[in-house]
């Protein structure tokens, strides 16, 4: 072993003794194999001459590949699952529709709101004799194009004609003629416009207060001691272009009058014969003398209007009258659906609509008689359909609709169902009507009861912007754990 490792050891140095020494020696010839017997050491391993590869042959081209065949038609869906698919589409477009006309009913309905508002500023404008603010009141309701335009250009040429505008009234005159031709105030219309034309070279003189006082006294006087005389008299004002007031003035005072004949213009007037302004008042003035012949003629005029706004006034007439039966029956088979809401509402105020609620299917309808269950104070029926409604906006309307009654009403029956509920969003609803009503005591009640704590940040949530000493001291109580 020894004498093997010493020949190894020597034939290294030998090998790099020409390295050392910078000669060129030429490389030595190679060793010879070692025998089978020499073991090898890590120290040391033979030098080992590694030929060089050989030239690598090119890569053969890959063949073309083939034409991918077409995809096979898939499989058609299973009809059941298309009916799932087109059930899902049918509801999310209907969904859809119902939101958009929704939105679409608001905004005509604030639309209308607005028109009538700004028509009735004018004619409050009139009354107080402030022409120049009625005209502008009356140029908006114009703007618009609503139902009431036709009427507010009339009046906007009844008060250019008090400031001494004579042009401008025979101007808003020749627009309402051209604008609305078929309008009930043409007639009107007429009146006012020899009115404007006699008028015209007189010195501005806006009408005297004093001189329609006196003709409303000389009317009352009339009508007492001579009616018969007084009915011609009346028309003849209803007729003419005399100011709202003393339209309204004569109108009530004909609505007084129980004779035959004085009867007989009021049916004429309720019926259409003047201008619907006139109409309306006299409507509301039948409502008010609620007499048997009065409802009669109402529901008379009712059947035979198409016009919306004659009907929703009747409606408001009978409620006056408390003309129950009459609203049920409206309530039950109107066919529009916005008079059938206003005979609900109408009902709701004289607390009649309950019995409606158990029967009917149309969310807006079951609104409308909730709403009107909050108006005409009936908490009892009002809780029922909080407890037992299923459809959960209803059911919330319902529960706002208590907290708006005032805690003295509904305070214990809200308390009470917010123990029997289970359901957080209905809790939640409770909560807040409990907040509408400024119930700091119950609330404060149910959060030392309440063991979910979402529930619990909500009715703290609520106390922490109430201003009472309940609210307070259970603030300073929750401070002091």
């Amino acid at each position: 072993m020894t004498r093997s490792l010493n020949l190894l050891i020597a034939g290294c140095a030998l090998a790099t003794m020409p390295v050392i020494l910078g000669a060129q020696e030429p490389p030595s010839p190679p060793a010879p194999p070692m025998p089978p017997d020499v073991e090898l050491s890590i120290q040391g391993f033979p030098e080992i001459s590694i030929p060089p590869m050989p030239p690598m042959a090119p890569m053969p081209a890959m063949p073309p590949m083939p034409a991918i065949a077409p995809m096979e038609p898939m499989e058609p869906m299973p009809p059941i699952a298309m009916m799932f698919m087109d059930q899902d589409s049918d509801r999310e477009a209907a969904q859809q529709a119902r939101e958009a006309a929704h939105a679409a009913r608001d905004a005509a309905r604030q639309h209308k709101s607005n028109e009538e508002s700004e028509y009735k500023r004018g004619m409050s404008y009139l009354d107080r004799r402030d022409y120049d603010h009625a005209i502008d009141a009356f140029n908006r309701v114009i703007e618009n194009k609503g139902e009431r335009s036709d009427g507010a250009l009339y009046w906007r040429a009844y008060a250019q004609n008090k400031l001494g505008k004579r042009d401008d009234a025979q101007a808003s005159i020749a627009e309402l003629s051209k604008a609305y031709p078929q309008s009930r105030w043409i007639e009107d219309a007429k009146a006012l416009k020899m009115e404007v034309g006699q008028a015209s070279g007189k010195p501005v003189s806006p009408e005297d207060a004093s001189d329609e006082d006196l003709k409303l006294l000389a009317l009352n006087a009339l009508m007492n001691s001579d009616p018969d005389r007084g009915i011609p008299i009346l028309e003849k004002l209803l007729k003419s272009g005399s100011s709202p007031r003393i339209k309204e003035r004569a109108l009530f005072v004909l609505a007084q009058c129980r004779t035959p004949k004085a009867r007989d213009l009021l049916a004429q007037v309720a019926k259409g014969a003047t201008n619907p302004d006139v109409q309306l008042k006299a409507i509301e003035y039948l409502g008010v003398n609620g007499t048997h012949e009065n409802l009669q003629l109402l529901s008379e005029v009712y059947r035979g209007s198409n016009d919306t706004s004659i009907k929703r006034a009747i409606l408001r007439s009978f409620m006056i009258a408390h003309d129950r039966d009459a609203l049920l029956q409206a309530a039950r088979n109107e066919t529009n659906p916005e008079l059938r809401l206003e005979a609900i509402r109408q009902l709701g105020v004289m607390g009649g609509a309950a019995e409606l609620y158990t029967t009917e299917t149309s969310f807006e309808a079951k609104r409308a008689i909730i709403n009107g269950l909050m108006v005409g104070g009936d908490a009892t029926k009002l809780l029922e359909i909080a407890k037992s409604e299923k459809d959960p906006k209803l059911r919330s309307e319902a529960i706002n609709m208590l907290g708006v009654m005032g805690r003295s009403k509904t305070g214990d029956g809200l308390v009470g169902m917010y123990r029997q509920e289970s359901d957080p969003s209905v809790k939640n609803s409770v909560i807040n009507a409990l907040f509408v009503q400024g119930n700091a005591p119950a609330l404060v009640e149910l959060a030392r009861k309440e063991a979910d704590p979402a529930l619990k940040k909500h009715i703290v949530s609520q106390l922490a912007v109430m201003n009472s000493k309940e609210s307070t001291d259970y603030m300073m109580e929750l401070l002091s754990k």
